[in-house]
């Protein structure tokens, strides 16, 4: 239909006449103008703000996590990751509106507890949201119907699952991570997290494996190797000690297979991490298989008798018997393990081994369980994780011919037993040892340190031992932990180069990513903050969400800067 008007306008542009101001006029008049506060201020700040309840962000969470200090990392993340998007994050189940529930899927009690768990808050009609390996290695289970799942890789993008939780939808996201078709280690390592505890800092350095063993469910869920970039680990660990962070932990489903699918390997990792370490602070490495530890045995030796890495190694060995380790698919027979450990020992003077052991797996006769028993006997391993097999579902493992239930509970209390008949620590009493306090005993009677071995050392509870490297002697030993009182005339050392957070506080937050005048309009002392030309009480934006609030700001300071 023709116009009325009886010259058209063509573009939007011609409305704008020759008498109008110039944007650049406009901006100009605006650097005269004094913001006013409103005049109803304390009636606005004195009414009750009527907000939709179900406005994402404003919601309180309750995170519960499983398994592996991996899994424990993931959870860290993603606790970070919602608490500076407005989500606050409570200990309290009972108070949550919504329970993040972070899975492991190694054994068949940790499954179960999971489960219980997702039944226990449905019956108390709190949103829910799973992570963790069991919805990512199993997302058609039944009692995973209907939930808002997000993948071991997607753990960046835990906010949007939670909001759209929150509004009563369901979202899957159980994506690979990939760059040119290469698989990545997963989310970013610079995300905002929530330390567990603010002197520890979780490092997942890769995921997944290179192995197939028979009986794990956990490389359904992580899949192939995938390494993080040696540089990228640097910077995550020097930002964590310029965050008061003492102690490192290196984590993965394998670390010593670390690097083989970017063209590196661990001990160049290891020497370039021991660069990042302050002097007193410590690196603990997690667990590695006996292949791909064989080949770096020289270096791995020169690096735990390195004064900033505890002397420590935790290598799975999960059978004595070369038949059952064939039908695991271990990729190692047990003169391998034997050789890493005699290597180590005899290089690294008092190196902690630990190691853990599979009792009734499929096929194990009683020859092959006691040369798992004289292999005890001959370590006399210090730590040592027992377990009886538990068949996983879709695993090779739980297709085979199963060992009697009542021969694996049998073999496993009698593995149990021979365990708590020594005593690793007895000889240490009397010796002088320098120690990291890092935590609180389960009693809450002690501070928890470690020695250069990362044995545990209980140490009396004094405020100013926590995160200091003391000297001690030690008075008494147990089964799982030494006693040491503070050594005369000896005064703590602090290692960490910054203060450590607050318990809770979020880390690794970009605060250069938010304009100066943002920040300074959000951290303004004045009892209002300015958005644009209107002004909100600062309680109000309690009850609004500082998330809300901040990215309103954001907004206005961009428009402001267009017009």
């Amino acid at each position: 239909m023709p116009s009325a008007c009886d010259s058209p306008i063509e573009d939007i542009e011609d409305m704008v006449s020759f008498n109008d101001p110039t944007p650049h006029e406009r901006q100009s008049s605006r650097k005269s103008i004094i913001p006013r506060s409103r005049k109803n201020k304390e009636l606005l700040s004195n009414e009750e703000l009527q907000a939709d309840s179900l406005i994402p962000g404003t919601q309180k969470i309750w995170m519960k996590t499983w398994g592996c200090s991996h899994n424990n990392s993931d959870g860290e993340y993603m606790a970070g990751q919602l608490a500076s998007s407005g989500y606050k994050m409570t200990d309290d189940p009972t108070e949550a509106d919504l329970w993040l529930l972070n899975s492991c899927t190694v054994k068949n009690p940790a499954e179960d507890h999971f489960r219980n768990s997702i039944k226990k808050a449905q019956e108390q009609q709190k949103k829910v949201v799973v992570a963790g390996c069991v919805p990512q290695a199993q997302p058609r289970m039944d009692y995973l119907k209907g939930l808002s799942i997000i993948g071991v890789q997607q753990i960046d993008r835990v906010v949007e699952v939670v909001d759209e939780a929150v509004k009563g939808h369901s979202v899957r996201l159980l994506g690979q991570k990939k760059d040119g078709g290469r698989r990545l280690g997963g989310a970013r390592l610079d995300l905002p997290k929530i330390r567990k505890n603010p002197l520890i800092e979780i490092i997942s350095i890769n995921t997944g494996c290179l192995n197939a063993c028979t009986y794990c469910k956990t490389k359904h869920a992580r899949g192939d190797l995938a390494s993080y970039p040696i540089e990228e680990l640097a910077e995550r660990a020097r930002q964590s000690f310029q965050e008061g962070v003492c102690e490192i932990w290196l984590t993965s489903e394998d670390t010593g297979a670390y690097g083989r699918d970017i063209g590196t390997d661990l001990p160049t990792l290891l020497w370039r991490l021991v660069e990042e370490i302050p002097e007193g602070a410590m690196l603990r490495l997690g667990m590695t298989n006996p292949p791909y530890i064989l080949e770096h045995l020289e270096e791995m030796a020169k690096i735990l008798n390195h004064p900033r890495v505890y002397a420590f190694l935790h290598v799975p060995v999960q059978s004595a018997s070369d038949s059952v380790l064939m039908d695991m698919k271990r990729e190692y027979c047990i003169d391998d393990f034997r050789r890493v450990v005699d290597f180590l020992k005899e290089r690294v003077p008092g190196v902690t081994i630990a190691t853990d052991i599979i009792c009734g797996f499929p096929g194990e006769t009683e020859e092959d369980f006691q040369a798992t028993v004289d292999l005890v006997k001959c370590y006399r391993f210090p730590s040592l994780f027992i377990n009886q097999f538990y068949p996983r579902p879709g695993t090779p493992a739980a297709k085979m011919e199963q060992v009697p239930a009542h021969v694996k509970k049998q073999r496993t209390k009698e593995l149990s037993q021979l365990f708590h008949s020594y005593n690793p620590y007895d000889h240490k009493v009397g010796e002088r040892q320098n120690v990291l306090v890092t935590e609180e005993s389960f009693d809450a009677q002690y501070y928890v340190a470690h020695n250069k071995f990362y044995e545990q050392v209980l140490v009396p509870k004094r405020s100013e031992f926590k995160g200091k490297m003391i000297e001690v002697d030690i008075y008494e030993a147990g089964k799982h932990f030494l006693k040491g009182r503070p050594a005369e005339d000896s005064k703590p050392f602090t290692p960490s180069i910054a203060a450590p957070l607050e318990k809770g506080a979020v880390s690794g937050l970009m605060q250069g990513q938010i304009s100066d005048d943002v920040q300074a309009a959000s951290l303004s002392s004045s009892p209002d903050l300015w958005i644009g030309s209107y002004s909100l009480d600062r309680e109000v934006l309690k009850k609004l969400g500082m998330g809300l609030v901040l990215a309103a700001a954001i907004l206005a300071f961009v428009v402001e800067k267009l017009y």
